[in-house]
Protein backbone atom coordinates (compact mmCIF):
# COMPACT_ATOMS: atom_id res chain seq x y z
CA UNK A 1 0.00 0.00 0.00
CA UNK A 2 1.21 3.50 -0.74
CA UNK A 3 1.31 5.49 1.94
CA UNK A 4 -0.31 8.70 1.29
CA UNK A 5 1.40 12.49 2.66
CA UNK A 6 0.00 15.56 3.92
CA UNK A 7 1.94 18.23 3.43
CA UNK A 8 0.80 21.44 5.77
CA UNK A 9 1.20 24.56 4.03
CA UNK A 10 4.34 26.77 4.94
CA UNK A 11 3.80 30.21 6.73
CA UNK A 12 5.00 32.89 4.22
CA UNK A 13 5.85 36.38 5.38
CA UNK A 14 2.13 37.56 3.98
CA UNK A 15 0.60 34.78 5.91
CA UNK A 16 -1.39 36.78 8.65
CA UNK A 17 -1.22 35.40 12.40
CA UNK A 18 -3.31 36.61 15.28
CA UNK A 19 -0.75 38.75 17.58
CA UNK A 20 -1.67 38.20 21.50
CA UNK A 21 -3.25 40.93 23.32
CA UNK A 22 -1.10 43.68 24.59
CA UNK A 23 0.13 43.15 27.98
CA UNK A 24 0.05 46.72 29.01
CA UNK A 25 -2.99 47.69 26.85
CA UNK A 26 -6.18 48.93 27.35
CA UNK A 27 -8.06 45.98 28.22
CA UNK A 28 -5.74 45.52 31.10
CA UNK A 29 -6.03 49.29 32.21
CA UNK A 30 -9.72 49.02 32.27
CA UNK A 31 -9.65 46.11 34.44
CA UNK A 32 -7.39 47.62 36.41
CA UNK A 33 -9.18 50.70 37.26
CA UNK A 34 -12.04 48.83 37.90
CA UNK A 35 -10.47 46.56 40.52
CA UNK A 36 -8.52 49.57 41.83
CA UNK A 37 -11.58 51.90 42.16
CA UNK A 38 -13.75 48.99 43.60
CA UNK A 39 -11.43 48.55 46.83
CA UNK A 40 -11.31 52.00 47.39
CA UNK A 41 -14.97 52.94 47.32
CA UNK A 42 -16.95 49.88 47.91
CA UNK A 43 -19.18 50.09 44.73
CA UNK A 44 -19.20 47.56 42.39
CA UNK A 45 -18.12 48.69 38.75
CA UNK A 46 -20.89 48.73 36.20
CA UNK A 47 -18.76 49.43 33.21
CA UNK A 48 -15.72 50.96 31.42
CA UNK A 49 -17.21 54.11 29.45
CA UNK A 50 -13.82 55.41 28.26
CA UNK A 51 -10.08 54.73 28.36
CA UNK A 52 -7.30 56.91 27.14
CA UNK A 53 -3.39 56.90 26.82
CA UNK A 54 -1.80 59.69 29.03
CA UNK A 55 1.78 60.74 29.18
CA UNK A 56 2.05 59.45 32.29
CA UNK A 57 -0.17 56.28 31.65
CA UNK A 58 -4.23 55.59 31.57
CA UNK A 59 -6.80 57.78 32.19
CA UNK A 60 -10.25 55.38 32.47
CA UNK A 61 -13.97 56.38 32.79
CA UNK A 62 -15.37 53.87 35.13
CA UNK A 63 -18.88 53.62 35.93
CA UNK A 64 -20.53 52.55 39.61
CA UNK A 65 -23.64 52.10 40.72
CA UNK A 66 -24.03 53.90 44.01
CA UNK A 67 -27.50 53.78 44.83
CA UNK A 68 -29.52 50.47 44.13
CA UNK A 69 -33.40 51.35 43.38
CA UNK A 70 -36.36 49.70 42.62
CA UNK A 71 -37.16 50.36 39.76
CA UNK A 72 -34.20 50.11 38.37
CA UNK A 73 -34.24 53.06 36.12
CA UNK A 74 -34.31 54.89 39.21
CA UNK A 75 -31.09 53.84 40.39
CA UNK A 76 -27.87 56.38 40.85
CA UNK A 77 -24.98 55.73 38.97
CA UNK A 78 -21.79 57.57 38.86
CA UNK A 79 -18.96 57.95 36.68
CA UNK A 80 -15.28 58.07 38.08
CA UNK A 81 -11.96 58.99 36.08
CA UNK A 82 -9.25 56.90 37.34
CA UNK A 83 -6.01 57.64 36.42
CA UNK A 84 -3.19 54.80 36.02
CA UNK A 85 0.42 54.04 35.56
CA UNK A 86 1.46 52.44 32.93
CA UNK A 87 2.19 49.44 35.00
CA UNK A 88 -1.61 49.52 36.31
CA UNK A 89 -1.03 51.51 39.55
CA UNK A 90 -3.79 53.89 41.30
CA UNK A 91 -2.59 57.44 40.56
CA UNK A 92 -5.48 58.97 41.51
CA UNK A 93 -9.34 59.13 41.14
CA UNK A 94 -12.19 61.75 41.20
CA UNK A 95 -16.16 61.63 40.64
CA UNK A 96 -17.02 63.43 37.30
CA UNK A 97 -20.34 62.99 37.28
CA UNK A 98 -23.25 61.20 39.13
CA UNK A 99 -26.71 60.71 37.61
CA UNK A 100 -29.87 58.29 37.74
CA UNK A 101 -29.86 55.34 35.34
CA UNK A 102 -32.99 56.18 33.14
CA UNK A 103 -31.80 59.84 32.27
CA UNK A 104 -30.09 60.40 28.89
CA UNK A 105 -26.70 62.24 28.25
CA UNK A 106 -27.39 65.77 28.20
Amino acid sequence: MAEERRTRPRPTSTTTRRRAPSERGPERAARAACERLAGLIGHRPEGVSGVRRTDDGWCVVVDVLEVPRIPDTTSLLASYEVQLTQDGELLEYRRIRRYRRGAADE
